[in-house]
């Protein structure tokens, strides 16, 4: 049985994600056939916390005098009816592969 959640998109469009089979936000669905789960939120709503943490991430890694000139952080983010998106384990076990890059400006360097 394949399940599913549904994302609306800020077009007010859907995109169907593949859930983890052990999903709890998945209702089991007494029909045979596949199971398709309406998220909690939409899907740029979803993104958008974890956009944040990024963002907070890579300028803890830009403090100091010796923060480097290009920061890049990769992780994995799955996508849950209930909870949204939600950071992985691992980049292997994400729905969406997502990799943030910074490099420092030139106005950052002349404040060294």
């Amino acid at each position: 049985m394949a399940e599913f959640v549904q994302f609306k998109l800020a077009d007010g469009t859907t995109v169907l994600v593949a859930a983890d089979p052990d999903d709890q936000g998945i209702a089991r669905a007494s029909r045979a056939g596949d199971v398709i789960e309406a998220a909690a939120s939409s899907f740029g709503s979803a993104l958008s916390t974890i956009r944040k943490a990024a963002v907070e991430a890579v300028q803890e890694f830009r403090q100091g005098r010796d923060r480097p000139e290009e920061v890049a952080i990769e992780f994995g983010v799955l996508l849950n009816a209930e909870a949204g998106a939600v950071i992985a384990r691992s980049a292997v076990q994400g729905h969406l592969k997502v990799t943030v890059k910074w490099t420092r400006s030139e106005s950052a360097e002349s404040e060294l």
